[in-house]
């Protein structure tokens, strides 16, 4: 390809980013943008080609959008607030300022677990959240955050931009919520919480009250658990004064600021609730209609960046995190293959309730298994026998 060719389809190619939800209390509207039509469509699931350094290229017609989001986030987490940040800062690098979006801690604008009613409500433009802490408004919820025994962060990429995963997602939420989402960080396989007492065996979970969301929440009730559903900020004072005896958050860089070490010393692994877990923005999609085009694509390739950033920063910092933990007398211990084999065979049974029961999950779901199963054969060929060599497994 000649360089001037390649240089004007690079151009074109890398185009924007911005997110964003508006709402009339909190966001300020100068100019009267284009009305673009509501309810995603297919050029609303595909993945920006490029999310690194792209340039400006709004001109300086369009108009300026001054938008609040809601998180469920405490601000001094850095990774996962931060993914917010990113967000936020490539859509206003890439309008020159004229779309500002400001992330704002949990507890602000919503409560941490209720960023999506805000949302959808138009109380609020836009959010940053995890979807599976809305199960109980509906189970499809969870595959936009992780499914127990699920997919990793490379599989769930692929399912969600290549796989069908993002647009069925898509569709349900502008059905059931009037909400558009895209995926904006990933945690990586998650660590399997804090506990005040060892797990052994399934039968040491009976009894246990312990903070965990989603699926997994609903797996652990099967097996004896009393569950609580928590926004981050409040999980050290539930540790703390015996409200929960046990929790799970992230992993290791997380979980080491939020201090869990000084209320609970045994630390499991893995989070087999969380293998690849999503994070995402969320928005209003009355106000995502008044977005220009080019505004909306820059919100995918914003939300695309802030995707790739935060599971970089997880990876990054997680085992220096991990061994300060161990130097403060943290026990690191892996889950038995006893309770592991009992939490699987508790999903498989959920999944098939909710199949039985929910149409819009049994229809994601038989395709989601679909993928699962591809991408592991394919994988267990080129990655897995890759890593257990390496790490000295076989």
């Amino acid at each position: 390809m000649k360089r001037r060719q390649f240089l004007s389809t690079t151009a074109k190619s890398t185009a924007i980013a911005v997110t964003a939800g508006v709402a009339a209390a909190c966001g300020t509207q100068i100019a009267t943008p284009t009305v673009a039509p509501v309810g995603p469509t297919a050029a609303a699931t595909t993945a920006p080609v490029n999310t690194v350094a792209a340039p400006t290229v709004v001109g300086q017609a369009q108009p300026s959008f001054d938008w609040q989001m809601a998180t469920s986030w405490p601000v001094a987490l850095d990774t996962i607030f931060g993914g917010a940040q990113i967000f936020a800062e490539r859509v206003g690098a890439m309008t020159n300022g004229k779309f500002k979006i400001t992330p704002r801690a949990a507890g602000e604008l919503a409560p941490g677990t209720q960023v999506l009613d805000v949302v959808s409500q138009g109380a609020v433009p836009c959010g940053h959240t995890a979807s599976y802490y809305y199960v109980g408004k509906s189970p499809v919820t969870a595959f936009g955050t992780a499914l127990p025994f699920g997919l990793t962060a490379q599989q769930q990429n692929a399912w969600l931009y290549d796989g069908g995963g993002l647009k069925m997602l898509q569709d349900f939420y502008a059905k059931k919520f009037n909400v558009i989402q895209f995926p904006a960080g990933n945690t990586g396989t998650q660590m399997g919480g804090w506990f005040r007492k060892e797990i052994k065996t399934p039968a040491d979970l009976q009894g246990l009250k312990m903070r965990i969301p989603g699926l997994g929440g609903q797996v652990m009730t099967k097996l004896g658990v009393t569950v609580q559903v928590l926004a981050g900020g409040e999980i050290f004072q539930a540790l703390q004064t015996g409200a929960v005896d046990a929790a799970e958050w992230v992993g290791a860089y997380d979980d080491e600021k939020l201090g869990f070490y000084k209320v609970a010393k045994y630390y499991y692994y893995p989070g087999w609730w969380e293998p690849g877990p999503t994070l995402e923005v969320e928005i209003n999609l009355n106000e995502w209609a008044k977005l220009p085009p080019e505004y909306q694509e820059a919100v995918k390739t914003a939300a695309a960046q802030a995707n790739i950033e935060m599971l970089a920063r997880y990876d990054a910092r997680n085992q220096a995190a991990l061994q300060t933990l161990l130097g403060q007398g943290v026990t690191l211990t892996p889950y038995s293959k006893e309770i592991l084999t009992a939490a699987q065979n508790a999903a498989n049974t959920l999944f098939d309730e909710f199949s039985a029961k929910d149409a819009d999950f049994k229809a994601i779901f038989a395709e989601w298994a679909k993928f699962r199963d591809n991408v592991r054969a394919w994988n267990k060929i080129n990655e897995a026998s890759f890593t257990n060599f390496v790490y000295g497994f076989s």
